[in-house]
Parts: C-alpha cells; sequence; structure tokens
C-alpha cells in the first residue's frame, strides 16, 4: 500500500476494515479532484480504537457517564479549552463568561451543554463526548495504550508506504510513530485538523519532548496541516510556529466538519493535492 490513514481517537468499535470502507470512497474523491487514482489495494487504514476498551467490554454495557465523571486536571483542562474554541469559532455557543466560572461546580456541566448544543458536535451525546476526552487523556497517562496505538500504526507501514494521513487525534499518534521511527519511508504527511498544537494539554505532553520546539517527524520530506474553519479540535490552527516554517498550512471553510469526522477533509480539493504530492501525482499550490 501506498497510503495509510490514522483516524482519531472515538472509534472504539470499529476496526480496519469497517473505516476502510467508510473512510477510502471520500479520499478517492479528493484524490480525483487532485487528477489521481487509486485503488481499495493502495490504503489501509489503521484502527486502535480497540486499546482504549477494557478486556471484558464485549460483554459489558456501555459506562455511564455525567458531569461529575470529568475529572479535574487534564480532562477538565481539556474540556474547558474545546469550549474556548467551540465560542470562538460557533456564534450559537455560549461562550464563558468569566475567569471565576470554572472554580465553581456547575461549569462542567454547562460546558457539556454548550458542545453539545454546538454544530461541531452536533449528534455527539454527553456521554460520548466524556468519553472522549477520557480515551485522550488515558493516551497520555497509560504507556500500555499509548504504545498499543502506536505499534498498531508501525504494524501498517511497510516498504511501500509514502503518505500518512492522520486526522484529529490521529495525528499525535503519527506523529510520534514517525519520530520514533526515523527508518520508515514515509515521505509525506498530511495531518487533518490536529491537536497537536494545544500547548499546555497536548504540545508539552508529546514524545519526544519540544525543547525549545517539537522534533520534525522523521523521514518526512513534506508535511501538509489542513485546519477546517469550524473544527473545535484544532484549537490553534497554525501549527508552524510550534513545529517548522517549513509545514504547509491549509485553512478550509466546508461549513463546520462535523465531530470525528475524517470525511470531509478527505473530500476536498486541497488535501486531495496534498496526499497526490505525496504519490507524485500533482501538489498544493
Amino acid at each position: 500500500m501506498s497510503i495509510v490513514m490514522v483516524p482519531g481517537v472515538a472509534k472504539r468499535l470499529e476496526g480496519d476494515l469497517s473505516l476502510h470502507r467508510t473512510l477510502f470512497t471520500p479520499l478517492r474523491q479528493g484524490l480525483a479532484r487532485a487528477g489521481v487514482g487509486i485503488g481499495p489495494e493502495d490504503v489501509v487504514v489503521v484502527s486502535y480504537g480497540k486499546t482504549f476498551r477494557p478486556k471484558d467490554e464485549m460483554l459489558s454495557p456501555q459506562p455511564y457517564y455525567d458531569a461529575d465523571d470529568v475529572e479535574p486536571g487534564f480532562e477538565q483542562d481539556l474540556l474547558r479549552a474545546l469550549w474556548e474554541r467551540a465560542a470562538d469559532v460557533d456564534e450559537k455557543v455560549v461562550a464563558p463568561e468569566a475567569e471565576t466560572l470554572f472554580r465553581s461546580p456547575a461549569w462542567v456541566q454547562r460546558a457539556l451543554y454548550a458542545l453539545t448544543m454546538s454544530a461541531f458536535w452536533s449528534g455527539v451525546g454527553e456521554q460520548a463526548f466524556i468519553s472522549f476526552l477520557k480515551q485522550v487523556r488515558r493516551y497520555f497517562t497509560d504507556d500500555d495504550v499509548r504504545s498499543a496505538a502506536r505499534a498498531a500504526l508501525a504494524g501498517a507501514v511497510n516498504e511501500d508506504t509514502r503518505v500518512i494521513v492522520a486526522h484529529s487525534f490521529g495525528s499525535v499518534v503519527a506523529y510520534e510513530s514517525l519520530c520514533a521511527h526515523p527508518e520508515w519511508p514515509v515521505e509525506t504527511l498530511v495531518t487533518l485538523g490536529s491537536p497537536l498544537a494545544l500547548r499546555h494539554i497536548v504540545y508539552n505532553r508529546l514524545r519526544p519532548p519540544p525543547a525549545p520546539k517539537a522534533r520534525w517527524p522523521g523521514s518526512v520530506e513534506s508535511w501538509t496541516n489542513v485546519t477546517d474553519a469550524g473544527d473545535v479540535i484544532a484549537v490553534v490552527e497554525d501549527v508552524r510556529p510550534f513545529f517548522s516554517d517549513r509545514i504547509t498550512q491549509i485553512r478550509l471553510d466546508t461549513g463546520g466538519a462535523k465531530a470525528n469526522d475524517m470525511r470531509s477533509y478527505l473530500t476536498d480539493e486541497a488535501t486531495g493535492r496534498a496526499i497526490a504530492a505525496g504519490l507524485g501525482g500533482g501538489g498544493t499550490e
């Protein structure tokens, strides 16, 4: 295969085959708009969602979460950052009123309500949103989860892999894996709706740690970062100040990508051109 795709978290019930079925057609559409054709055999989609599943989850109900389950520290910090970003990009989201609000026990419930009513998180329930917060926290605090997610990507890369396309939190898995494997033949990295530059929550927790800037990702020669204007996960849209001016930064406006949906990015011609460049079939303008 030439392309490896790495979706974000919140895919615990999905596998490689089901994700390939969901994402291949949008990828093919974006590449067709860039003048490049591909077949299913040219693409593999990495599924690492099972690393977040308890061993007995196959026989157990989904855990029930409410506002009291959003833990102080990382989870509440991420929730606050997402609320502030949502208020910036969606006029229908009520913004946090004051610094004192975040010392009130009721602020978590208000934040959850505001976010689940936003265009970006439309259709995502409160429990699913809290589960998302917890999965991100586990990646950064549980070395077994982190290692398993990165191992899933490593198992998909072979001597023919030239492009990695990573969406949302999948860009963290891809970035760390590329840094750990400079011997990979991957020449092109395309990140979509990435939270990599969210300083205190994501950026400062990367491995290897940034000092003073984050390391360039391994064998990559070309990195394109694509952000939708309404994407709440990409809290800091422009990642160049944190990584390198070599990065091509592209801003789309698809009307607000839905949460955890990679497809609206993949069908865009700009994304298609970035991926096509890595396949030798054109490039970004």
